[in-house]
């Protein structure tokens, strides 16, 4: 194996992680805000705020009458989507 073949597959490699890391932590705010978790306790608000940073772009996307039903279909679209990209460029540099 070349060393830019051996390079291009740690790259991919890392944005599969990245990428997995990322929607990991969207799927856990999903989880804690359906489990109603305790918002004073520390670790709940890292996991909200950096989930609520990561997916700001798809944060109120949607405008469902109840308010579980819209952090699921906005964090979990960020997550899907994440997930997706990061998979599809990490396949694409695994073809190069």
């Amino acid at each position: 194996m070349t060393t830019l073949a051996r390079n291009t597959a740690a790259a991919a490699r890392i944005v599969v992680v990245v990428a997995n890391v990322v929607a990991f932590i969207i799927g856990l705010w999903i989880l804690l805000y359906l489990l109603e978790a305790n918002r004073a306790n520390d670790l709940v608000e890292f996991v909200r705020e950096a989930a609520r940073w990561l997916a700001g772009w798809s944060h109120d996307l949607f405008t469902f009458d109840k308010e579980w039903a819209r952090v699921v279909a906005g964090y979990g679209l960020a997550a899907v989507v994440y997930l997706f990209l990061g998979h599809a460029v990490a396949g694409a540099l695994r073809r190069r």
